[in-house]
């Protein structure tokens, strides 16, 4: 029979990408396989991508789970639509299972739920970590941090320490940390116990990125009780934004006319919104900083109603009056959407401030591109620390209050520093070093990514 791979990310966009992207490279050192992808579609998932993929790669084929909950019936209507979707996942198996051949299921952090099925069937799973392997460290030490408090992360004012990671303040650990019992908390704390029953671990980094976390991970630091599983550092995995749209043309041709290593570029991911308060700060800290930016701007009322879409709302409405017209000369506010990696790789960009993403991180650091860094949500504070105190290739931008607000004179500040300081230039230094090793890892034969994915697809043989 034919021979299939099983992958069941989260449908988040944050994570389907890194997914598909894996699957492209798990299909360019085996193209024999059948890839099936499950999905569980939520409203903030954008379908574009899935798209192109069946456009483009018929072997690989998007199977749709019931999406049950929504927002209004559970606050957690991803997790949800996750755990009770388990049998429908078990019977979709079973039916591919006639056909093919199944040799791995690889499954998201949030459907974990779908070990017992994988176990079940006698189906090798392994989990695909679409974070960081400080990330992982933290995720494996899990257990450890349960076990040596019982207040919750939030009411904690200390330092968090992980082994292979800088000091974390627990503040800034990851928001499904923070509330003990919370039911997002006990579903991380849940699948961290399990981790030892899996095949491997395949994580979106590389090794010359994170050193000290993956020797840790390694050394079995991180779960000093158990075993650890297999690691396969398979980064970095990056996609490039080739659909063709009106934003693509405008801004790459408003850099084109930018001088060198001049601009800085604001972007915040798929689901990063500001208060206008917000948008109001930034504006004038970019106007008072004299530098020449390109920000991408979304709606504040962004997801109240589904029927919203990128020309729903005026850019003049939500900035200071005047903005535009007094920075037309150095500034590009663009709405809603930027092609991010086109941007980041433009000569005429110098730095970036970003939400921390993974996924950013990743295409700042493959361009050489220094950043300042301005967590919002997940588990984008801890990705700070790690940026800041072990990395190096990121300038801490600071809150003026516990909901994150950051005041003008801050955006003023970092920027200006991000584009004409003597620590930016060392910070400059750090990244091209980690781009230069980054196109090794993944282009270079024998690069230790290549080695990782190769051994990953061994393991499916054995």
């Amino acid at each position: 029979m034919e021979e299939a791979l099983v992958i069941y990310p989260a449908a988040l966009v944050g994570h389907i990408v890194p997914f598909i992207e894996l699957c492209k490279h798990i299909l360019t050192h085996k193209p024999s396989l059948s890839i099936h992808i499950f999905l569980t579609i939520t409203p903030r998932f954008n379908t574009s991508t899935i798209s192109h993929c069946t456009t483009t790669i018929p072997s690989i084929t998007f199977h749709y789970l019931p999406n049950l909950v929504t927002p209004s019936s559970n606050p957690n209507p991803l997790f949800e639509n996750i755990h009770i979707n388990t049998q429908n996942l078990h019977e979709a198996l079973l039916s591919i299972s006639k056909t093919h051949t199944i040799k791995a299921l690889i499954f998201d952090l949030f459907c974990f739920h779908s070990l017992t099925v994988a176990s079940k069937l006698k189906i090798p799973a392994y989990c695909f970590f679409t974070c960081s392997a400080s990330a992982l460290a933290l995720f494996l030490h899990t257990p450890t941090i349960h076990n040596n408090t019982e207040k919750s992360l939030i009411e904690l004012n200390t330092c968090i320490h992980i082994p292979g990671v800088p000091p974390v303040p627990s503040r800034d650990m990851p928001e499904p940390m923070l509330e003990r019992g919370s039911e997002v908390y006990e579903i991380f704390h849940q699948f961290s116990l399990l981790m030892s029953k899996l095949e491997g671990v395949i994580v979106n980094t590389f090794e010359a990125l994170e050193p000290r976390s993956l020797k840790a991970i390694s050394d079995g630091l991180c779960v000093p009780n158990g075993p650890t599983p297999p690691i396969y550092c398979v980064g970095p995995l990056l996609a490039s934004n080739k659909e063709t749209k009106t934003e693509l043309d405008e801004c790459l041709s408003w850099l084109n006319s930018q001088p060198s290593k001049s601009v800085v570029f604001l972007c915040f991911g798929s689901m990063g919104v500001f208060s206008i308060e917000q948008l109001y700060e930034m504006a004038n800290g970019l106007e008072r900083s004299g530098q020449r930016f390109m920000w991408v701007v979304r709606n504040p009322t962004r997801g109240q109603s589904e029927k919203q879409n990128n020309d729903s709302f005026r850019l003049d409405s939500l900035l200071p009056e005047g903005f535009l017209d007094r920075t037309r000369d150095r500034g590009l506010v663009v709405k809603d959407w930027a092609p991010q990696v086109e941007v980041l790789n433009h000569d005429s960009v110098g730095g970036f401030v970003t939400h921390c993403g993974w996924n950013s991180v990743l295409e700042a650091v493959c361009a050489g591109v220094p950043m300042v860094a301005w967590p919002l949500y997940a588990e984008q504070r801890f990705n700070r620390v790690v940026l800041v105190k072990e990395m190096g290739v990121a300038l801490w931008m600071r809150e003026s209050n516990e909901s994150g607000f950051v005041t003008a004179s801050e955006v003023e500040e970092r920027v200006r520093e991000l584009m004409e300081s003597e620590t930016s230039e060392l910070i400059r230094e750090r990244v091209m070093v980690a781009k230069d090793k980054a196109k090794a890892t993944s282009s270079t034969k024998g690069g230790s990514s290549i080695v990782a994915l190769t051994k990953l697809i061994q393991s499916w043989e054995s």
